[in-house]
């Protein structure tokens, strides 16, 4: 595991409920993200429009409602920021983050001023419905994948990058690095420009030995050829090295299948030295066939870059608005 390590993604049970927590990042700060949030809907004027409509003084209660059915994710967050547009509103859940939602099931309530809810409402439901798409679509991938473990990866949403991270949680899936701090991911272009895969581990071995400092380091390998350079290199010298990336080794067929038979080969020389992670050509569709390769984790950029938002909606009690504009409303 990364830096974000397991510890970090445990679910904490108080009473039945069950509270996913956050994962860690040292410098993120979720209450600035609230608030940029609310900023940039309402600037430092508010909402114009409550502000000609609708009594100051005016409570109301409004109920979530879920459109479509899918995976609830962003309930903690929700609460964050009905507390941060005003900590006398009440909120009530009949549904925990990482519970099952239905078409037409409501699932929450909130009670107090009508300007503070309707000025929370967007910036909750962006929050939630992302984070509910995340979590739903990552449910489905963790649950096909296995045995193997379901990870994202650094593909989200500028600024969302913990909020994102954060929803693969709450979907059942793993966490891979939140980012280029917590973990050694030799890619790529690091390998092209160091000349191999054995000058790059030896490059990151020196590093890290040099400064004193021990994490996890992966490396991505295209090749059967470049794996065996891999096993080659730390069966020869002590290495820092634990997880070995395959991939595009599951190629795509014509048919709409894959062959996952280079990804297998691959695996079985591994044979268990070191954590595996499948990557490239991963779908809903080809996910589990992947999973039965005997890889450790496969990681997918779609669980964050590619989501569909889990329609939700805030709905106002229609009678109890009407009811208490009866007896406050006035036009001067």
């Amino acid at each position: 595991m990364s830096a974000t390590s397991i510890a970090q993604q445990v679910k904490k049970v108080v009473g039945e409920a069950v509270e996913v927590k956050p994962p860690a990042h040292p410098t993120y700060d979720l209450k600035g993200v609230i608030k940029l949030a609310l900023s940039e809907d309402a600037a430092d004027i508010g909402d114009i429009t409550c502000k000609a409509t609708i009594p100051v003084d005016m409570d109301v209660e409004a109920y979530f409602l879920a459109k479509e059915d899918g995976i609830v994710a962003g309930i903690a967050l929700a609460n964050m920021v009905f507390g941060e547009v005003d900590t006398s509103l009440k909120v009530e859940w009949t549904r925990n983050d990482g519970d099952k939602v239905h078409k037409g099931l409501q699932f929450g309530k909130v009670h107090g001023k009508a300007h503070s809810i309707v000025v929370a409402e967007r910036v909750v439901l962006n929050f939630m419905q992302r984070m509910s798409g995340i979590a739903t679509l990552t449910k489905a991938m963790a649950e096909a994948a296995h045995p193997a473990c379901i990870l994202e990866t650094r593909k989200t949403a500028p600024g969302l990058r913990l909020v994102d991270k954060w929803a693969v949680l709450i979907g059942g899936g793993r966490n891979h690095r939140m980012g280029l701090f917590d973990m050694v991911l030799v890619k790529d272009n690091h390998i092209s420009i160091t000349g191999g895969v054995t000058r790059a581990l030896q490059s990151v071995d020196h590093y890290l030995a040099q400064n004193n400092l021990q994490m996890d380091v992966e490396i991505e390998t295209r090749t059967l050829e470049e794996v065996r350079e891999v096993l080659q290199y730390a069966s020869q010298t002590k290495t820092s090295l634990t997880r070995i990336m395959l991939d595009n080794m599951v190629v795509p067929l014509s048919d709409g299948d894959v062959d996952v038979s280079m990804l297998r080969e691959a695996v079985d020389f591994i044979g268990g030295r070191f954590e595996t992670e499948a990557s490239g050509n991963v779908t809903l569709e080809t996910v589990h066939k992947i999973g039965q390769s005997g890889v450790t984790y496969i990681s997918s950029g779609a669980l964050t870059h590619s989501v569909k938002a889990l329609d939700i909606s805030l709905k106002i009690d229609t009678e109890m608005a009407l009811e208490a504009e009866s007896f406050s409303y006035s036009p001067f």
